[in-house]
């Protein structure tokens, strides 16, 4: 029952670090088969943030784009599936990639893009929009929004926000 649980909850970025930073926190409190939907604009932050779920579930890879690959896959305490929906403008291509696999894996898989394909927000999932602050572009602040379909990523989201480390509004 997600009635104990915040839904939706905002955390500040004040930098590259800090979105990594969480990132690395719901890395780390993540479980097989949760599917993580990243929205943003081009050049958001929302690799940094993968980079740092990626090192939550203790890989230390870099994160490469997966924009030309589409999926790319990385080995930690659980597997981590790093989509990149960009490139892909219909719904056959999605499926000749498999990603429905992904969804229901042995591991995490991060979607960058997901907004492009509105039919996967139908699946249980924790949401990640990273914009710009008010100061804009130029500003390596972020302004984080998380938010879950489904109790294990309302969970999800109250773990996060009970941790000291980031400021939620």
């Amino acid at each position: 029952m997600t009635d104990n649980y915040k839904n939706t909850a905002y955390i500040y970025s004040k930098n590259p670090d800090d979105t990594q930073a969480l990132g690395h926190k719901i890395g780390n409190l993540s479980l097989p088969g949760d599917l993580i939907l990243m929205t943003g604009e081009l050049g958001a932050g929302k690799t940094c943030f993968t980079q740092g779920v990626l090192n939550g579930v203790g890989s230390l890879e870099h994160v490469r784009s997966p924009t030309f690959v589409l999926v790319m896959e990385y080995n930690g305490r659980i597997p981590l599936y790093h989509a990149d929906l960009y490139r892909i403008s219909q719904t056959a291509e999605l499926e000749s990639i498999g990603i429905e696999e992904y969804f229901h894996s042995d591991g995490i898989c991060v979607v960058e893009w997901a907004d492009r394909f509105e039919s996967i927000f139908q699946l249980d999932h924790l949401a990640i929009k990273i914009d710009w602050d008010e100061e804009g572009p130029s500003s390596n602040k972020r302004r984080i929004q998380l938010t879950s379909k489904g109790s294990r990523h309302a969970k999800l989201i109250n773990d996060v926000i009970d941790s000291e480390s980031h400021k939620t509004i």
